[in-house]
């Protein structure tokens, strides 16, 4: 048992140091799992009893190793937020939770392994990994951030696929790779004939090879087509706990305008400022905007551009006279008005149209209550995530900035930028670059905010955009499509970049079809449960009418 544990704990470090931002290690992405796999094959093959529980805790303990190691900095931002006492417990949850889910899949390729033979339960396991990643992506506690085609996001250059299969081609590729290593190991360990071996390591060859060279040859072949804009992006660099109070809101504003000032051009169309850059505590009010001193002031500054325009992050309400929301909120004791509290992206121009997008994929706990009335009684803990546990409204479809000159913009809040089909949809609806804006200063200088970086570039390359990234305290960047970071901010540096981006209407495979993969895969894993779920069924019937006779 010993041993088993010791490769299943092998498995977690060689995807934690696989994983980025960690450089020229991605390779360990194919061969990580295959020590674990050699540890379930162990335990099966064994004289053990309760096996299912055996390979299930295995597998869970290096699936917490590789979790934990790869998003240490979840605890350094709570730490910053709770203290580092109150923050113990409350990781529990982000940390075991995706390995739990892990587990399960192997769990469920064991049970799918008693009733069937090896290489369709191989099948069977890609699936449940595949229905899970789906799973962590669209419930209530929805944290992708360790999607295995993630992984790949610090070695662009190897999956500009990407267009056509989004993250989950890398999630299956993995897995292909994986399992054929291990079944060539297990082949070599029992002695299989020669004749199969060889057609083993043909097939783990071109599962490699191909990929990686259509890959290159597209990321070499592609060019981009000319049609530039003009983009400013700024980095206020103001501290999480200075943005909430310290600092006034006009002074942040100012702050900005004056970097932005600076790069800019007469043909600048867009300047972009990070998440809550305009942070008053009462919200800027959507309805009554235009009279906004924030706003007034931006179109102030806007004076010089003619075709200028500001996307900010800002902390928005808006009022109602009835509950036209489950997330709104009574605005008086007698239950006559309510308000909604976003955090929005807002779109200002040299006119009096302004154009709001409001967050739609919140961070569990910190903007959203998990499960609503359920979990209703956690919401005093999980309020001091940040204030707005259970109170941030949401919108229900993926918007598009337009600027008067009719360019579209796909906003994205922080963690929405990991969201691939969230993004593509907003393309697919007319936008031609992607603006990013999120303040990444809670997680501190910890690898979180350099993941959050490199993931960006497969958004990139799944809708063949820029992304235009503005970070509170960086780092800031601009990204073309083929995944390449042009330029970027450092760290906790005051600053403003700009560039001539490249426009792009076309619509990529993944762009139109969206997770496709994902989707097919969850319904087979979902057959594959029901499958286990049938055999299992009948074989107690058979085990009770046999004790009958």
């Amino acid at each position: 048992m010993k041993k088993n544990i010791s490769l299943s704990i092998l498995s977690g470090l060689l995807l934690w140091i696989a994983w980025p931002p960690t450089p020229y290690s991605t390779f360990l992405l194919f061969i990580g799992f295959v020590p674990m796999l050699v540890a379930m094959e162990n335990i099966i093959r064994s004289e053990a009893t309760k096996k299912g529980k055996k390979i299930f805790g295995v597998t869970f303990l290096g699936f917490l190793v590789w979790n934990v190691l790869s998003t240490y900095w979840v605890y350094n931002a709570l730490k910053m937020i709770v203290g580092p006492v109150t923050a113990i417990p409350i990781t529990v949850i982000p940390y075991a939770l995706a390995p739990l889910l892990m587990a399960t899949c192997c769990w469920l390729y064991y049970r799918l392994r008693l009733i069937t033979k090896p290489g369709p339960a191989l099948f069977g396991l890609i699936c449940f990994w595949v229905g899970y990643e789906y799973l962590n992506q669209t419930w209530d506690l929805a944290f992708p951030w360790m999607t295995l085609g993630n992984g790949f996001a610090i070695s662009h250059q190897w999956v500009q696929w990407y267009e056509y299969t989004g993250v989950y081609g890398g999630t299956i590729w993995i897995w292909v790779i994986n399992i054929l290593g291990f079944l060539i190991y297990n082949g070599l360990r029992n002695r299989q004939a020669k004749k199969h071996r060889i057609g083993l390591i043909t097939a783990f060859v071109l599962s490699l090879v191909l990929p990686l060279s259509f890959s290159s040859y597209r990321y070499y072949s592609y060019k981009e087509a000319e049609n530039p804009s003009n983009i400013v992006v700024a980095q206020p660099n103001i501290g999480p706990y200075e943005k909430e109070g310290s600092i006034p809101t006009m002074q942040q504003i100012n702050i900005l305008t004056h970097l932005s000032d600076s790069l800019g051009q007469r043909n600048t169309e867009f300047f972009i400022w990070p998440e809550t850059a305009i942070s008053d505590q009462n919200g800027v009010n959507e309805d009554r905007v235009r009279s906004d001193p924030y706003f007034l002031q931006i179109q102030r500054f806007l004076n010089k551009y003619k075709n200028g325009n500001v996307i900010t992050g800002a902390e928005t309400i808006k009022i109602y006279n009835s509950q036209k929301t489950s997330s709104a909120r009574p605005a008086d004791a007698q239950g006559s008005q309510y308000y909604d509290v976003f955090n929005a992206a807002i779109n200002i121009e040299n006119s009096a149209e302004v154009q709001f997008y409001h967050k739609s994929k919140l961070v569990p706990g910190a903007e959203s209550m998990p499960f609503g009335n359920a979990l209703s009684f956690m919401k005093p803990i999980f309020e001091r995530l940040g204030g707005a546990a259970g109170s941030y409204g949401i919108q229900e479809e993926p918007g598009v900035f337009y600027s008067q000159g009719g360019i579209g913009v796909a906003p994205a809040i922080c963690y929405e930028s990991i969201y691939g089909e969230w993004i593509a949809q907003a393309v697919h609806k007319g936008a031609q670059f992607i603006a990013i804006v999120t303040n990444d200063g809670w997680w501190g200088n910890t690898s979180g905010k350099d993941q959050h970086l490199d993931y960006a570039k497969l958004r990139a390359i799944e809708t063949r955009r820029w992304v235009c990234r503005s970070a509170n305290t960086g780092i800031s960047a601009f990204i073309n499509q083929r995944g390449d970071i042009v330029q970027h901010t450092k760290w906790w540096v005051r600053t403003a970049i700009k560039q001539n981006i490249n426009l792009n209407s076309e619509l990529t495979f993944y762009v139109i079809h969206g997770d496709y993969l994902a989707r097919t895969g969850s319904l087979l894993a979902i057959s594959g449960i029901l499958f286990i779920i049938v055999s299992y069924v009948n074989t107690r019937r058979k085990k009770r009418v046999r004790s009958k006779t």
